[in-house]
């Protein structure tokens, strides 16, 4: 929407247009038995066709393109290594803590990648390499990565 200040014509309509996208994405069954075994306090990884564990979870097998299916699924964690991180000094009201935390790279025990997650560690001086880390489960889980609000070090 333009405006010319007092050269505004008083006899032209004029409508705020928005432009948006919104869509839903359905998760499928590995994604979703993913978020289920989220929501009870479990995580599970899927078993490639090389033996690798992948955490969170691929659909289709990053070597051979396959889909995999329930038969590979395993359990990993809860408990993992932190395998680099960032530290965010001053969250955004958008950010999953409202105090300064990590973001890392953390490997669970049993998988062989790392999955993308929080570290409220409280301080950076705390955050290292290999720092081992475990699950903060929320207390009301929906099945979803929120479930785990964030990894804590394990001596916390």
């Amino acid at each position: 929407m333009f405006s010319f200040g007092a050269m505004a014509d008083p006899d032209v309509l004029e409508a705020p247009n928005i432009l948006e996208y919104p869509y839903t994405r359905s998760t499928g069954p590995v994604i979703g038995r993913f978020f289920t075994s989220l929501r009870d306090g479990r995580i599970e990884g899927i078993r490639g066709t090389d033996g690798r564990v992948h955490c969170p979870p691929n659909e289709y097998d990053p070597v051979t393109g396959e889909s995999l299916g329930d038969d590979a699924f395993v359990d990993v964690g809860p408990g993992g290594e932190v395998t680099t991180w960032a530290w965010v000094h001053r969250p955004h009201e958008k950010h999953p803590l409202d105090r300064p935390f990590a973001w890392a790279l953390i490997r669970l025990d049993g998988a062989d990648t790392a999955m993308v997650h929080v570290v409220d560690a409280g301080d950076e001086a705390r955050m290292t390499t290999g720092l081992r880390v475990q699950p903060r489960w929320r207390h009301e889980r929906v099945g979803d990565i929120h479930d785990i609000e964030a990894f804590v070090p394990e001596d916390a």
